[in-house]
């Protein structure tokens, strides 16, 4: 099997849907050689904050020394960025072989009359294959949806559960209302364990202390309290704060936005824990530097300088927040081109409310997904705001139409849905 077959192999079993629930990965895992027990891993659900997070960690545990696991979705340009060990993606020649050998386990499985894993159920087996082959020291495990019945809970207890916020999406699986969507996030609470997590609405946060109540855990919950903020731009952020009795002073990182900030704060609080409750050698330099040197591509990230032009994969009300806000803070004075593509079954009205009265004009587009919004239909929404319009349905046309309009002292901003970022970022690299 050779990378593009892999791909194929992977991208077809889309058809068999997206299924909640631990019995079929658990099987399929079982029959590699139960991988997941030779791995280290912090685990993480949340609405929101997820990959930030996932990466501010990663990147401090690889400038300790260690060899780190990083498993995110979804993937903004190559499908191996999912699967990342110290910001090396898989090499492509691995994740075909590694691809080969679980398929040969599936085919078994379904042999014997088991139904056959999900797209997502594949990729996180090949994952978890991959990472106990490489001998990992440490896996930063993002969870796909949800968290109780999301196939990376199929791991063991491990070494922390992280929750990040917790917010309104994909309520057709989670549930309407916070405490039914923050219990599915809690789902990856184990018993006897640690969890660190950020601070919730009332009603998220009581969730997460029951759980952690019933199951004897541990759970320490990040604080923003002694936080000091020093500096907030485009160009980067600097801030002092208290964590776990410790004061870490003149932080920087390069993330835009100052919810990066919280998110960070996270992160650190993260690797407090793992300095305080496993001994894991790790230097204030490192935390420093991998914070630092901490990089998330697609959300709130600056590609051009003239015209200022930010990315961002914000596709719901907590993402569309921290945009609204960053524009408010640190795009004052410019005058703001939007490309916006958005999915369906999202929030549509809500975004819009938040983002477009910031706005001068807008660029409408079409996210690369069934379930995208058509741009007309998009359109019909923003009328409403009385801002300059135009459509391009194919989101290089859309990127073009908006350099065309904006002079080099204004900005672009391009959100909406990660499904169209990957393809924007590629096209403003290659051509502006």
């Amino acid at each position: 099997m050779n990378y593009n077959e892999a791909l194929e192999y992977i991208h077809g079993t889309y058809k068999f849907g997206s299924k909640l629930g631990l019995e079929n990965i658990k099987y399929l895992l079982k029959l590699l050689g139960e991988p997941q027990k030779d791995l280290k891993i912090i685990h993480l659900a949340g609405t929101n904050g997820k990959g930030s997070t996932a990466s501010f960690i990663s990147q401090v545990l690889v400038e300790a020394g260690y060899r780190v696991g990083l498993y995110t979705s979804p993937y903004l340009e190559a499908f191996t960025e999912r699967i990342r060990i110290n910001g090396a993606n898989i090499p492509e020649e691995k994740l075909a072989g590694v691809t080969a050998i679980v398929k040969d386990k599936i085919e078994i499985m379904v042999k014997e009359g088991k139904n056959h894993p999900t797209e997502f159920e594949v990729v996180t087996a090949i994952a978890l294959y991959y990472y106990a082959q490489e001998k990992v020291d440490y896996l930063v495990l993002e969870v796909g949806l949800g968290g109780r019945l999301d196939a990376t809970n199929a791991i063991d207890k491990p070494l922390v559960s992280v929750i990040t916020p917790i917010g309104y999406d994909h309520m057709e699986y989670l549930g309407d209302t916070l405490d039914q969507i923050a219990f599915e996030k809690g789902g990856i609470i184990r018993e006897n364990g640690i969890v660190v997590a950020y601070p919730q609405e009332d009603e998220a946060s009581k969730v997460i202390k029951n759980i952690c109540q019933e199951r004897k855990s541990d759970l320490i919950v990040a604080s923003f309290d002694h936080l000091q903020i020093a500096k907030s731009s485009i160009e980067g952020q600097e801030f002092t704060i208290t964590v776990m009795d410790k004061t870490y002073s003149n932080v920087r990182i390069a993330l835009i936005g100052k919810h990066q900030i919280y998110n960070s704060i996270l992160a650190l609080t993260v690797i407090e824990v793992l300095k305080t409750y496993y001994n894991i050698a790790i230097d204030d330099a490192s935390i420093y530097s991998g914070l630092l040197n901490t990089r998330w591509p697609g959300r709130l990230e600056l590609m051009k300088e003239k015209p200022l032009t930010i990315i961002d994969g914000a596709h719901n009300i907590h993402g569309a927040e921290a945009l609204s806000k960053t524009i408010k803070d640190q795009l004052k004075g410019y005058s703001i081109t939007l490309v916006i593509g958005m999915l369906k079954d999202k929030d549509v009205e809500g975004f819009l409310e938040k983002i477009i009265p910031l706005i001068d004009r807008v660029v409408l587009t079409k996210p690369d997904n069934p379930r995208a919004m058509e741009p007309q239909h998009l359109a019909e929404k923003t009328l409403r705001y009385n801002k300059t319009h135009y459509i391009e349905v194919e989101i290089p046309e859309a990127i073009e139409m908006a350099f065309k309009i904006a002079k080099p002292n204004e900005a672009i901003v391009i959100a909406g849905s990660l499904y169209m970022i990957g393809e924007a970022r590629r096209n403003i690299r290659e051509k502006y």
